[in-house]
C-alpha cells in the first residue's frame, strides 16, 4: 500500500478505469476513487468503454465517467479497478500500458497481477473494500457521495451481504458508510426496486431456456441476442438472472450463456459468448474459467469465448460430471422435459 499511496500523491493527472460492462462494484469503486482523488485537487480522469447500467446511474457524479479516453501521455498514473487482466477494461487496453505507472486494485483470486503496483486481496468482499483502504490510507475524509459509492460496491457484489464473500469488513465498513450519511432503503429501491417490463419479457425467456444437466447438479440458461431484441433490453438487464438458474433444488453449478454482439468472420456458426458461473463452493468454477482465458472467485467467474453454442455447451457440461468428481460427459434434459 505504501508505494501506492506515495504514487498517488506525487502524481498530477490519473485515470481510473474498470472493466467492460461495469457491475455495481466497478461503478461504485471507481466514483468512490475518482472522487477522493479530486478531493487532493488531482486532475482525475473516470473511464470506462461501456455504457453505465442505468441501474446505477442514480449514483453521485456518475455522469463523469466518460467513454472517450484522452491522449494516454497526458496521465502520470492509471488506476485499474475490479479487473483481472489488463485486457478487461477493453479497447483502450493496450494505450493504458503506455501510462508511466499502472496500479492494479482487484479482490479476484484469478488476477494476473499485472501493473507496476498491486493491491490483490481475494479475502475482501469487494474491490469497493479495497478502494475504502486506499482513500483512508491517503488521509482523506469520506464524504456523503462516497459513501453512496462504496456501499453500492460492497451491496451488491456480496449480494444484499447473502454470498460466501461477506465478511465482517463488509458490514463494519458499510455501517461507517450509513453514519456517513447512506441511506439503506434508497440504495436497495434504486438497485433492486423496480425492473422494466422488458426485463421481465427478457426473464421469461431465459426461465424458458433453462437446461439441467441429467445428475440434476448443473443448471443452464441461454440468452440470445433475438430474445434481447424481441424485448428491446440490454446487457445490463441479464444482471442477476443467473441466480435462478443457481437456486434450482439440488443444483450445485449454474451457467449462463449470453450471446454478445458479433464483429468481423466467424467459420461456420461460431459466435461471440460470455459465460457467467456461480457454484455453491464445492466445485472451483474460477478454475474452470481460467482454462479459457476468463477467471473470477471460486463461487463467480466467468469467460469470453467465440464457439458454436451446441460446443459451447459441450464444454460447460464437463461441469456436471464434476459435481459427481465424473471425468465423462453428462448427457442433459430440458427443463421443460423434466
Amino acid at each position: 500500500m505504501d508505494p501506492i499511496i506515495r504514487q498517488l500523491k506525487a502524481s498530477k493527472s490519473i485515470l481510473v478505469s474498470t472493466h467492460t460492462n461495469p457491475d455495481g462494484d466497478a461503478v461504485g469503486s471507481m466514483l468512490a476513487m475518482g472522487l477522493a482523488l479530486e478531493s487532493l485537487n488531482k486532475h482525475t480522469i473516470l473511464y470506462n468503454e461501456s455504457p453505465i447500467p442505468a441501474v446505477y446511474r442514480y449514483l453521485p457524479y456518475v455522469r463523469q465517467i466518460t467513454r472517450h479516453l484522452e491522449v494516454p501521455g497526458s496521465f502520470d498514473t492509471a488506476i485499474i479497478l475490479d479487473c483481472g487482466s489488463l485486457e478487461r477494461c477493453g479497447s483502450a487496453a493496450s494505450a493504458m500500458e503506455k501510462i508511466p505507472v499502472v496500479i492494479n486494485l482487484d479482490h479476484h483470486s484469478t488476477n494476473s497481477h499485472f501493473g507496476d503496483y498491486h493491491v490483490v486481496d481475494p479475502s475482501a468482499c469487494a474491490t469497493a473494500e479495497i478502494v475504502y483502504r486506499v482513500i483512508k490510507t491517503l488521509g482523506v475524509t469520506i464524504t456523503k457521495t462516497m459513501a453512496i459509492a462504496l456501499y453500492t460496491g460492497i451491496l451488491t457484489d456480496t449480494g444484499s451481504f447473502r454470498f460466501s464473500n461477506t465478511n465482517q469488513a463488509a458490514f463494519d465498513i458499510c455501517r461507517e458508510m450509513v453514519k456517513a450519511g447512506v441511506e439503506p432503503y434508497d440504495v436497495a429501491q434504486q438497485v433492486y426496486g423496480t425492473y422494466s417490463l422488458g426485463r421481465i419479457k427478457l426473464l421469461n425467456h431465459a426461465l424458458d431456456s433453462i437446461e439441467i444437466s441429467e445428475n440434476g447438479k448443473l443448471s443452464i440458461m441461454t440468452l440470445t441476442r433475438r430474445m434481447m431484441a424481441e424485448t428491446g433490453t440490454q446487457s445490463e438487464d441479464i444482471d442477476g438472472m443467473i441466480h435462478y438458474a443457481r437456486r434450482i433444488e439440488d443444483v450445485r453449478v449454474a451457467a449462463l450463456i449470453q450471446e454478445l454482439k458479433n464483429e468481423g468472420r466467424y467459420n461456420g456458426d461460431a459466435k461471440n459468448y460470455h459465460v457467467s458461473l456461480r457454484s455453491d463452493g464445492e466445485i472451483d468454477v474460477a478454475a474452470f474459467a481460467s482454462s479459457f482465458g476468463g477467471g473470477g472467485h471460486a463461487t463467480a467467474a466467468g469467460f469470453n469465448i467465440e464457439s458454436t453454442l451446441p460446443a459451447l455447451k459441450s464444454k460447460i457440461r464437463d461441469l456436471a460430471d464434476r459435481c459427481d468428481g465424473k471425468e465423462t460427459r453428462g448427457r442433459w434434459r430440458t427443463r421443460q422435459s423434466g
